[in-house]
């Protein structure tokens, strides 16, 4: 097991240990990450030297186990890491955030019960209401110590969303936005579309799967 390193003696997270992680796109190293105070694991995949004083083309993804692993149709995060990794391991020298905020940070259980909400007409923001949730929960100020503790204080981050380009500007990491837009299909449409119009995204244009 490697050595547990305190990012800082403030930080909420704790570098745990680390490894060689191939993929069909590179070689990556694999980081993980601990909140101490809940025992919540993040991640992050780097590639190259990031520590250069360069800005570092990233994605700050988070979990969503059912597009990720379970290849869901309903939202476009399987799509975004793939395209994600891909685009690093093309240029050779990145990092993507791989942050345990599930369902935009109601968890697991929650979310199903959020389908099933939008199963009976409800879009993906109503059914967080329905369930007593905000449109949205995560918390981006735990990426800070782990960008501080590769030596990162600039990116070229790939996102649609401007709440994660405002949260860095808090945190006082130079940012500049790649857009990050993955085709639409017939199962995701209105959930793309509840992106756009309620929380802000920039996906405009949204391609459809029949485009070439």
């Amino acid at each position: 097991m490697s050595p547990i390193t305190a990012l800082s003696d403030s930080a909420p997270l704790t570098h745990m240990a680390s490894c060689a992680l191939p993929t069909p796109w590179a070689e990556f190293t694999l980081h993980v990450f601990q909140e101490p105070a809940t025992g919540k694991e993040h991640l992050a995949m780097v590639l190259g030297d990031i520590s250069n004083g360069q800005p570092v083309l990233a994605r700050m993804h988070s979990e969503c186990l059912t597009g990720d692993t379970l290849f869901s149709q309903r939202c476009d995060c399987g799509a975004q890491l793939e395209a994600a990794l891909r685009r690093i391991a093309e240029e050779g020298r990145g990092i993507l955030l791989y942050l345990r905020q599930e369902g935009r940070g109601i968890g697991l259980v929650n979310k199903i019960r959020a389908y099933a909400l939008q199963e009976q007409g409800a879009d993906t923001v109503e059914a967080n209401h329905q369930l007593g949730f905000a449109d949205d929960l995560r918390n981006y100020d735990i990426c800070a110590p782990i960008f501080r503790h590769f030596g990162i204080h600039a990116l070229r981050l790939m996102t649609n969303n401007p709440r994660k380009l405002d949260a860095l500007k808090e945190l006082e990491i130079s940012t500049e936005r790649v857009a990050h837009i993955a085709r639409s299909t017939d199962k995701n449409q209105r959930y793309l579309q509840t992106k756009a119009k309620k929380l802000g995204h920039l996906l405009t244009p949204v391609r459809t799967g029949n485009e070439e």
